[in-house]
């Protein structure tokens, strides 16, 4: 059973290849299609797609953490604070909240 592991590791490796040529290959094609005539910004490679999307994973997964993940991290950080509150503290955080002055964003 554990050849059969190993044999099926195997077979992702080339459609793991295969999308990011795909992706890539698709990228190129919507820059090309598009960003000429609307920005007037020049054509792109094959090569230059693939170095866009991995810019773009580098600057929206926050260095390779995905989004869910932080923000799992601060609901759960908020979620214990709550809960080690008495009454009185949740009652006036939920008056602070609410009253818009906040400065969370």
């Amino acid at each position: 059973m554990r050849h059969f592991g190993k044999r099926r590791w195997y077979f992702f490796v080339p459609l793991i290849i295969a999308g990011i040529i795909a992706f890539g290959f698709i990228v190129m094609y919507l820059w090309n299609y598009t960003m000429p005539g609307i920005f007037n910004l020049p054509q792109i490679s094959f090569w230059q797609a693939i170095c866009l999307l991995i810019l773009s994973r580098i600057f929206f997964s926050g260095g390779g953490k995905p989004f869910g993940h932080r923000q799992h991290n601060w609901s759960h950080r908020m979620h214990s604070k709550w809960e080690n509150m008495s009454p009185e503290e949740k009652e006036k955080f939920s008056q602070h909240w609410n009253s818009g002055k906040h400065s969370c964003c």
